[in-house]
């Protein structure tokens, strides 16, 4: 991967990492009840789940790309299209509700583990976003499990990252996106879209 196109997709990872989901939810609503250093274990379960789902994302592209050597362009274009239509559904989507019920006695290790396994991996939409959004920063010269296991890192580093700042946070920062939740919704929304215009045309 040329060290331009890591440089974007590590920007467009951590506008990603930024979006609310299941995970970030759950991390912000384990920070809250149990504190940052034992949400670790949360985060470093979603962590083991996006990899897994960004290797099969990635088995997925080599099979098609093995069979049909154009094909990477035509999932540019889907998965560009597809990121655009997921922008608009989350500029149309209601404000998260935080207030999310964990109980404080499920406080073991493993539980916060498994509990941040199953919210990345239980989710079969996010299969489906890898698929439209790891082609757009695939060289088919390259090796493809090369970059494989830099985007993997590379997205997990920042996802670790960002997930264990959200439950430092989570006591100031639950209000906020209570308050301004649709004005973060719209934002991010715009982020897609912007990605999904942009990206298929990139080389």
């Amino acid at each position: 991967m040329e060290l331009r196109m890591w440089l974007i997709y590590m920007l467009a990872v951590v506008g990603l990492s930024l979006t609310p989901g299941p995970n970030s939810l759950l991390v912000l609503a384990h920070g809250a009840l149990h504190g940052h250093r034992k949400t670790l274990w949360t985060v470093a379960g979603g962590a083991l789940g996006f990899v897994t789902l960004i290797a099969l994302s990635m088995l997925g592209i080599s099979a098609l790309l093995q069979a049909y050597s154009s094909a990477l362009t035509l999932l540019k274009w889907i998965g560009g299209v597809y990121l655009c239509w997921l922008g608009l559904q989350l500029w149309l989507a209601p404000a998260l509700a935080l207030d999310v019920a964990v109980s404080a006695k499920d406080a073991r290790r493993a539980t916060l583990f498994r509990q941040g396994l199953f919210a990345a991996i239980s989710n079969p939409k996010v299969l489906l976003f890898y698929g439209a959004f790891l082609p757009q920063f695939i060289d088919p010269n390259r090796s493809l499990w090369t970059q494989f296991a830099v985007m993997a890192a590379t997205f997990a580093t920042i996802e670790c990252s960002v997930e264990f700042l959200l439950a430092k946070l989570a006591h100031s920062i639950r209000p906020m996106l209570n308050r301004a939740g649709n004005k973060f919704n719209r934002a991010c929304g715009l982020l897609f879209a912007l990605m999904g215009a942009a990206l298929p045309m990139t080389n």
